[in-house]
């Protein structure tokens, strides 16, 4: 009898994880509690405009390739995406402005023009990014930190010895501000605290070797957008014999005696022999676990930042702009403090505005674009939300319109909003954060959740609530990790 795995939630781990479960054997079925795929990544369309709803961002496109190359080219559905050569503009309240090139050398003499800064300092600093990812990455993002049987290896050694080159007792501030005298080239490195959703005057170190990931791996667009990530998964998943069920939220994972055997549904028992469970960690021990021990320590950590999102239908074209855009704030410091100290927004916060019909025209109508205008915000906490999206609206829309000499209220032809209530009411992610918990602490990444259950055998968790992290990258990495030990069927 063929056995079967079900995964609770179609976020992309869960894509990632029903794929990878297929190729071993696996009778696969997938319940989403929604009655479309994709968790965060998803899309939203209004008066002929076209947004992305969530992530914006596509690195390390190999981590989805590879998913494509499980199985056979008469399966694979069609899904390309181009490089791109510019990474993102930055603009500042004091008229600077900055292309950051995808090309090192580039960005480097780029830098050296604008920032008071040297070419051999960017370069050396995107060098010390590299060596750290090439000490991290096998011992922290590639295997399970929960499996004593990973540190047992030339890997972790290599980690432990080159520990100190991870500068995990700094925060990444302190990195940056020790690195470089300019400070809008400090605000420019510390801004990468924000891809898993902590402060950079919090958060380690070991985080100045985010950039690497655009400058090595690059920064890319997926044809038809990042939802199409979404859509190219289901649809191979959907060719080689995955089951989706939409608009069912599973009410228990169902275990005896240390040992999954299914899960509840609409009060009805279905039985399986391995559930990969891409719920938030936190929602999935209140909701689908409530009788099991809950891991505290684990459970009660700071969450990461959430977001407010403005899809904004936008008449003109700002021939300045490109797909992924930065205007920094003037006190980046207070605005980290507003946003993890004091759980709300600042008066000038840092704007990231993603354009893609920059890339796809038909995203708007002639002579618009499509804004997806983001700020980061804390998680629902019991904030007064609409005075707080409100004042907020109106402060982004001066800053814009300051920054890039034009009333862009003005411009706003339609409008949807998404904000931390939204996202936690849509995806279950505890108070609406994008990364399940922060990475605010040195010991934040050996506090995340295992990617198997210590308790119950056979039960797997994945997604940006769980270890390695939340992003889309690391994502897939927990669907590697929790997949990579439960045994093929089909040998």
């Amino acid at each position: 009898m063929k056995k079967t795995a079900f995964i609770i939630g179609s976020g992309i781990a869960g894509l990632a994880s029903a794929l990878r479960l297929r190729s071993k054997g696996y009778d696969v079925m997938v319940f989403e509690a929604n009655a479309y795929p994709g968790g965060k990544l998803t899309s939203v369309e209004k008066a002929g405009f076209r947004w992305d709803a969530g992530p914006s961002l596509f690195t390390m496109p190999h981590l989805v390739d590879e998913l494509f190359e499980l199985f056979d080219e008469s399966e694979r559905p069609a899904f390309s995406y181009t490089r791109k050569s510019t990474v993102c503009n930055y603009f500042w309240e004091d008229g600077t402005q900055f292309t950051a090139h995808a090309d090192k050398a580039a960005f480097a003499s780029e830098a050296a023009s604008v920032f008071d800064v040297g070419e051999e300092e960017v370069t050396d600093y995107l060098g010390k990014a590299r060596e750290k990812h090439d000490l991290v990455s096998p011992v922290f993002l590639e295997r399970s930190l929960h499996d004593w049987r990973n540190y047992m290896s030339i890997a972790t050694m290599k980690g432990v010895i080159g520990y100190r080159k991870l500068q995990v007792n700094k925060s990444l501030h302190e990195v940056n501000n020790q690195t470089f005298k300019d400070p809008r080239l400090v605000q420019l490195f510390d801004r990468y605290a924000t891809y898993n959703g902590s402060s950079p005057y919090k958060t380690p170190g070991i985080m100045s070797l985010i950039p690497h990931y655009e400058m090595h791996y690059g920064c890319f667009y997926p044809k038809g957008g990042m939802h199409s990530i979404t859509t190219a998964l289901v649809e191979l998943a959907e060719n080689v014999g995955v089951r989706f069920h939409y608009g069912q939220r599973v009410s228990k994972i169902k275990q005896t005696d240390g040992k999954v055997f299914g899960i509840e549904l609409n009060g009805t028992f279905l039985k399986s022999d391995v559930v990969v469970c891409n719920a938030d960690v936190y929602t999935a021990y209140h909701n689908l676990l409530p009788d099991l021990k809950k891991p505290k320590r684990v459970l009660s950590q700071e969450r990461s930042s959430s977001a407010l999102i403005f899809y904004w239908g936008v008449e003109g074209s700002f021939d300045q702009l490109d797909l992924h855009n930065i205007f920094f704030s003037a006190d980046y410091k207070n605005e980290f403090s507003q946003l993890f100290d004091h759980k709300t927004i600042s008066d000038d916060p840092t704007v990231y505005v993603n354009i893609t019909s920059k890339e796809e025209p038909e995203h708007a109508p002639e002579g618009c674009e499509n804004w997806f205008v983001m700020v980061n915000v804390p998680g629902n906490d019991g904030q007064h939300w609409p005075e707080l999206i409100a004042q907020t609206r109106s402060r982004v829309l001066n800053k814009l319109s300051r920054v890039l000499g034009k009333d862009v209220s003005s411009l706003i032809r339609t409008e949807e909003v998404l904000d931390p209530i939204d996202i936690e009411s849509r995806t279950s992610s505890h108070q609406g954060s994008l990364y399940g918990t922060s990475s605010n602490s040195q010991f934040a990444a050996f506090l995340r959740h295992s990617n198997a259950s210590r308790e119950i055998k056979g039960l797997h968790f994945c997604g940006g609530s769980v270890h390695p992290g939340g992003g889309i990258p690391l994502c897939l990495l927990s669907a590697r990790i929790a997949t990579n030990n439960i045994p093929v069927v089909n040998a």
